[in-house]
C-alpha cells in the first residue's frame, strides 16, 4: 500500500498558492484493506475512503472507460495492480496530474510542472475529450489562474471545439453547469471564464442568451466599447472589484443584466429602448433552465428591470424611489440594497474610459433607504390610524424623508 498526496494540494503548493483541501490515491490497496485500517468507505461510483482521524479522501487508484455520453458515461476499474501513473493519466490537465510522496518527491510522469512554468492549462490525454465537465473546469482554473499569466492550450482549445462540435456538451446537467459558474464568479477573474467557453463555441451551447450579446452594438457616446459582449464581461471585472470578499450574487447580476440587448430589434440599433424590461424574461430563462438559486435569481431580475432606475437615482422623484425601495423588499431585507448597488455600480464603470467614474447613486439611495427606513409605524398608529389610511401615511413620510435627502444631495 502506498499513499500520495494528488491533485489540486500538489499544483498549488507548486504555485505558492493558497489550498485547503488534500486529497490523496491509494496504490496496491483493495476495499477490504482500506476498512480493515479503519477507513471509513463513501464512494459511490468508485472506492472513495475518508481517513479515521482527518477525514481527508482516500481514493483507490483506478482507471476508467468511456461507456455512454456526458460525464456520467463512465466505468471504472480498481484493484491492486493499477499503477499511480494509469491513475494520473485519466485526469485532466497535466498540472493536476502529479502527485507528491510522503518524502516530498514530486512524481510527474505528464509534464506538469513544465506547463506551471510555462503557465499552460493542457490536457493530459485525448481522454480528456470523453468527459464534458472538463471543459467548464479548465475554464474555471482560467478564471483562477488567468492574473498569473496563465492561458489555455492551443492544443487544448482546439479539443474543446471538436468536443463541443461532437455535441459532448449538450449532455451536461444543468446543476453542474451552475456549480461550475457560481464557483468560477468567486475566482480573481470570472470574465475569463466567460470567454474561454466563447472561444471554444461552449458559451453558445450552455448560456445562448449570454453568447447572443456578441456583436451586438451600443452607442458609441455611452459605450466606447460599443459591444454588447465586451460591455458584459468590462461589468463582470468591475463587479469583482466592487465585491473583494468574493460575494457571487451581485457578480451573477451583473453578468445577466443586458441579457434584453441580445433582442433588440435591428431597426433600433444602436439604441437598446426597453431593454431592460424585455430581459427580465431571459434572465427568468436563464435561471430557471440552470436551476440557479432563489437570492441568485430574485437579485438578477431587480437588476436587469431596474438598472436604468438606479443610475439616475438622483432624477427621480421621492416617490419613485420609494417604489424602488419596495421593489427590492429593502424594508424587510435590507442586505438587498448594497447588493444592487454594486451591480449597478459595476454596470455604469464596465465601459472603456468609465472604469472610475463617480457613482453618486451609491452614497444617495443608501442615505435616502436610511431616512426613509427610520420611519416607524409605531408612531402612526399611536396616532390612531391603521389599516390603509396607516399604509398610505408610513409612504408619505418615508417619501418626504426621501425628498428631505435628495435636496441635501442635489444642493451639494
Amino acid at each position: 500500500m502506498q499513499v500520495y498526496l494528488v491533485g489540486g494540494a500538489v499544483r498549488d503548493q507548486l504555485l505558492g498558492f493558497p489550498f485547503h483541501e488534500r486529497d490523496w490515491v491509494v496504490v496496491g490497496a483493495t476495499p477490504e484493506h482500506m476498512r480493515a485500517q479503519g477507513y471509513e468507505p463513501v464512494g459511490k461510483d468508485f472506492p472513495v475512503f475518508l481517513h479515521p482521524q482527518t477525514k481527508e479522501e482516500y481514493a483507490l487508484a483506478r482507471t476508467e472507460r468511456k461507456s455512454g455520453p456526458g460525464y456520467t458515461g463512465f466505468t471504472f476499474h480498481t484493484d491492486p495492480s493499477v499503477t499511480l501513473e494509469q491513475d494520473l493519466i485519466r485526469r485532466d490537465l497535466t498540472i493536476n496530474a502529479m502527485a507528491q510522496t510522503p518524502e516530498g518527491e514530486i512524481v510527474d510522469p505528464y509534464n506538469g510542472q513544465a506547463d506551471l512554468h510555462n503557465k499552460l492549462l493542457r490536457h493530459v490525454s485525448p481522454a480528456f475529450a470523453e468527459d464534458p465537465v472538463r471543459i467548464l473546469r479548465i475554464a474555471r482554473f482560467a478564471a483562477r489562474y488567468s492574473h498569473l499569466g496563465f492561458t489555455v492550450a492551443p492544443e487544448t482549445n482546439r479539443l474543446m471545439k471538436a468536443m463541443v462540435d461532437a455535441g459532448e456538451v449538450d449532455h451536461l446537467v444543468a446543476e453542474r453547469c451552475w456549480k461550475e459558474l457560481v464557483r468560477a464568479l468567486a475566482e480573481p477573474n470570472p470574465e475569463v471564464f466567460v470567454q474561454v467557453l466563447r472561444d471554444c463555441g461552449a458559451l453558445a451551447r450552455i448560456m445562448p442568451e449570454l453568447d447572443a450579446l456578441w456583436g451586438v452594438p451600443q452607442r458609441p457616446e455611452y459605450h466606447p466599447e460599443v459591444d454588447t459582449g465586451v460591455h458584459t464581461l468590462l461589468t463582470l471585472r468591475q463587479a469583482v472589484l466592487l465585491t473583494p470578499d468574493g460575494e457571487t450574487r451581485p457578480r451573477f447580476a451583473a453578468l445577466v443584466h443586458d441579457l434584453g440587448k441580445g433582442i433588440t430589434p435591428v431597426d433600433q440599433l444602436p439604441r437598446h429602448i426597453n431593454h431592460e424590461n424585455r430581459g427580465v424574461p431571459l434572465v427568468k430563462a436563464f435561471c430557471s433552465r440552470l436551476g440557479v438559486p432563489k437570492e441568485y435569481r430574485e437579485l438578477a431580475i431587480v437588476v436587469c428591470a431596474q438598472h436604468l432606475n438606479c443610475h439616475r437615482a438622483l432624477e427621480l422623484r421621492p416617490e419613485t424611489v420609494l417604489k424602488l425601495f419596495q421593489t427590492l423588499d429593502a424594508f424587510r431585507r435590507p442586505e438587498r440594497l448594497p447588493l444592487f448597488v454594486q451591480a449597478c455600480m459595476a454596470d455604469a464603470r464596465g465601459r472603456t474610459g468609465f472604469e472610475h467614474c463617480d457613482y453618486p447613486p451609491a452614497e444617495y439611495l443608501p442615505a435616502a433607504y436610511g431616512a426613509a427606513a427610520a420611519v416607524k409605524a409605531q408612531a402612526l398608529v399611536a396616532q390612531g390610524l391603521n389599516g390603509p389610511a396607516l399604509g398610505a401615511a408610513i409612504a408619505k413620510a418615508r417619501t418626504s424623508a426621501i425628498a428631505e435627502i435628495k435636496a441635501r444631495f442635489v444642493a451639494a
